[in-house]
């Protein structure tokens, strides 16, 4: 197979695509388009800004189309008129209709960030880490009607370390997931690799993060508290609410409750502001009130003069 002769729509749209967009192209393929989402308001300023992915491929000379929607005949007009033999699909962020997984003439395979079945659905990599999984990975598939639930042509895993947040996860994932592409697509487009249907006994989920989420509930354990302030980084944001304002925690540590306390209670440990959880304490060594810049956890405790409120609010 000549990679130049294999016609590629590329979809995708955050950071976590662009390391397959730049794989595809360096082994030579022929990029006819790269649909990514339109540009967008972002940040507190509200200026429109680009996906990562548009950035990407103008950088590489690639046409770029942003439709809105996918459901508009006009569009898919065009995605016929390229021809393609194949799309690639990486975190795009739209649903694709049956109507557009049929225009490609091999089909479309997906770059997922998890190990499927485990974590079909939008943020798989912070619901390994909210889940406490000691490993994820990436699954390079064929793509079907129903949610990440076509059959799996190869995986690639890596382990999940104690100090890995979403944010250190995901470009680790991202460079995995564009290795596997370039590595797996050769050997399945010659039909040399099958790819094998998935485990429906073994189909865990994950839905979109919302911006509450990250408000940590009085029913979790230390340990999930821990995982969710590493899960929820950078977006939303673990926190609680103190003196009536949100107090983001970005890095926390679990021990044990030195008195018995119920949760959302606070205490001093090592110095350091603390929060009972259900069966230990979460020590907050980085915290960042709003509008704020974030303080060492002792340094944030030394602001107050040791004297934090009996309780902070869990949800």
């Amino acid at each position: 197979m000549n990679p130049a002769d294999v016609r590629v729509v590329f979809m995708g749209s955050p950071a976590f695509a662009v390391p397959s967009l730049r794989a595809l192209r360096a082994a030579g393929y022929d990029i006819v388009m790269v649909l990514t989402q339109p540009d967008r308001p972002a940040g507190r300023g509200g200026r429109v800004a680009m996906p990562e992915v548009k950035a990407a491929a103008l950088e590489l000379g690639l046409p770029v189309l942003q439709p809105e929607t996918l459901k508009d005949e006009a569009v898919r007009g065009q995605l016929r008129a390229l021809r393609p033999h194949l799309a690639v699909v990486a975190a795009y962020g739209k649903i694709l209709s049956r109507m557009v997984l049929a225009i490609p003439e091999r089909g479309c395979i997906n770059v997922h960030a998890s190990l499927l079945p485990r974590w079909r659905g939008a943020s798989p990599i912070g619901a390994a880490i909210l889940a406490g999984d000691t490993e994820t990975g990436v699954s390079i598939m064929e793509m079907a009607f129903e949610l990440d639930a076509g059959p799996v042509i190869s995986q690639s895993a890596i382990p999940i370390r104690p100090d890995h947040t979403t944010g250190t996860l995901e470009p680790e994932l991202a460079a995995l997931g564009a290795r596997a592409l370039v590595e797996t697509l050769p050997r399945w487009y010659e039909g040399e690799l099958a790819a094998v249907p998935q485990d429906e006994s073994r189909v865990t989920f994950c839905g979109l993060v919302h911006k509450d989420d990250g408000h940590l509930r009085a029913e979790m354990t230390a340990a999930e508290a821990e995982r969710a302030v590493r899960a929820y980084d950078p977006w939303p944001g673990a926190f609680v609410d103190y003196r009536g304002q949100r107090l983001a925690i970005w890095n926390a540590a679990v021990a044990p409750l030195p008195t018995l306390a119920p949760p959302g209670s606070t205490m001093v440990i090592d110095r350091q502001p603390a929060v009972a959880f259900r069966d230990g304490a979460l020590v907050l060594r980085e915290v960042q009130r709003q509008g704020a810049k974030r303080l060492p956890g002792n340094v944030f405790l030394n602001g107050e003069r040791g004297a934090l409120p009996d309780t902070v609010g869990l949800k």
